[in-house]
């Protein structure tokens, strides 16, 4: 996994981190790659397979829409962590065999950094045998 994070005017942070894909339990797919206090979390929300192309970028909240991605960032600038969820951008899904590629980019309001912009690839993540909860936490 391989991420850009830009806060204006002039901090940028970059990281490539090990990424994971496992199943979700009601269907869609959890990848997210993380190190040293950066990392990146993809939803994939589908109620049945996980299909190749664009897909709708979601809120975390959105409790009515079936199929889409929501996807969080952590990053950190010197020794403070910040950390947001994407409010506007894209998901783009491409399938080959047992692996996910994964595109995630857009822009989200982090409190204390302001406006922010990711650029996130998950290059051909195989997809685990394992299932993992993707319920969301309050």
């Amino acid at each position: 996994m391989r991420a850009l994070v830009t806060r204006p005017p002039k901090d940028t942070v970059r990281f490539t981190a090990p990424a994971r894909a496992n199943r979700c339990p009601a269907g869609g797919v959890l990848l997210r790659g993380a190190t040293g206090g950066n990392g990146v979390v993809v939803w994939l929300r589908a109620p049945d397979s996980v299909a190749a192309g664009p897909w709708p970028l979601l809120q975390r909240g959105d409790t009515v829409s079936p199929r889409g991605g929501t996807v969080g960032v952590r990053f950190m600038l010197g020794d403070v962590a910040y950390g947001a969820t994407l409010d506007s951008g894209t998901v783009v899904v491409a399938r080959a065999g047992g692996a996910l590629t994964v595109g995630a980019s857009g822009t989200a309001l982090e409190g204390a950094a302001g406006r922010i912009s990711l650029a996130a690839t998950f290059d051909t993540v195989p997809l685990g045998a394992d299932t993992v909860s993707c319920t969301p936490r309050p």
